[in-house]
């Protein structure tokens, strides 16, 4: 009779056990759906095409004392994930970092990265 109190209490505690390991798998699963969906969130919200072409707008403010026009800040605001890209690139340096570029970017608001 003692010995079938012992494989009673012993099956409980392995059910109580296996529903626990239950319970933390599927709050797991849940962590990591969460963290799957915040950072295809992230990818679909910085999902920006670089393009230098799109700052052609600012171009007469960047050569000019002329302030930038409100589409070449939305362009820059738009294309600000890319600058740093640009800012690598030997072709595109010279007009990114030059004081026009960086007086444009400080007129439209977008702060000149630090790559």
């Amino acid at each position: 009779m003692h010995h079938l109190l012992d494989i009673e209490r012993k099956e409980k505690k392995k059910i109580a056990i296996t529903k626990l390991l239950k319970m933390k798998k599927a709050s797991l699963l849940v962590t990591m759906v969460v963290v799957v969906m915040l950072l295809a969130e992230a990818k679909v919200s910085q999902a920006v095409t670089c393009n230098p072409g799109q700052l052609s707008p600012c171009l007469p403010a960047i050569s000019s004392s002329s302030p930038p026009s409100t589409t070449c800040c939305s362009k820059l605001k738009e294309q600000k994930p890319c600058l740093c890209g640009y800012l690598k690139d030997p072709a595109l340096k010279q007009f990114v970092s030059s004081p026009g570029a960086r007086k444009v970017a400080s007129a439209c608001g977008v702060p000149y990265p630090s790559c």
